[in-house]
């Protein structure tokens, strides 16, 4: 009589889960500076495969983007390590796909060249309102006073 042996083989898994690997993928991907001179965002789809050490292998670009966006994509994936549960001592290769999104990093407003934050005080009474600029003049010895009629 025959022993029962599983016949499904366990998949490797990366420690932490899906969170950590995309927290991991976040941490070491560096936006490609052709691609965001271009502009360029989207999703780079890769194929690897992950031999019985759980070392990624075969890595290859199913859907590309271009513009260096592929190879980084590739290197990353390169540097994952996934960890494998005992197969009864089968040695096998398994395949599988991970999306890789490239999207631009917000730009903060550049600050123009010489301006410079000033307080302005006013008064206003019968028709007349004047003020006078509190702070540091842009230039030294200098200053602001304004008067508007209506």
């Amino acid at each position: 009589m025959a022993k029962n042996r599983p016949t499904h083989v366990s998949k490797p898994v990366y420690p932490g889960g899906l969170a950590a690997m995309k927290k991991f993928v976040a941490q070491h991907l560096k936006y490609p500076k052709a691609a965001m001179e271009a502009k360029v965002e989207g999703t780079v789809l890769i194929r690897y495969g992950l031999d019985y050490r759980g070392k990624v292998t075969d890595v290859k670009v199913k859907k590309g983007l271009g513009h260096g966006c592929d190879e980084e994509a590739l290197r990353v994936v390169k540097l994952l390590r996934f960890t494998v549960p005992q197969n009864n001592k089968k040695k096998v290769r398994i395949h599988q796909d991970i999306n890789i999104h490239f999207k631009l990093p917000k730009q903060k407003p550049k600050k123009a060249g010489n301006i410079q934050q000033v307080n302005i005080s006013y008064t206003a009474s019968s028709g007349k309102v004047s003020g006078k600029v509190v702070g540091k003049p842009p230039q030294p010895g200098g200053g602001y006073t304004y008067t508007i009629e209506w």
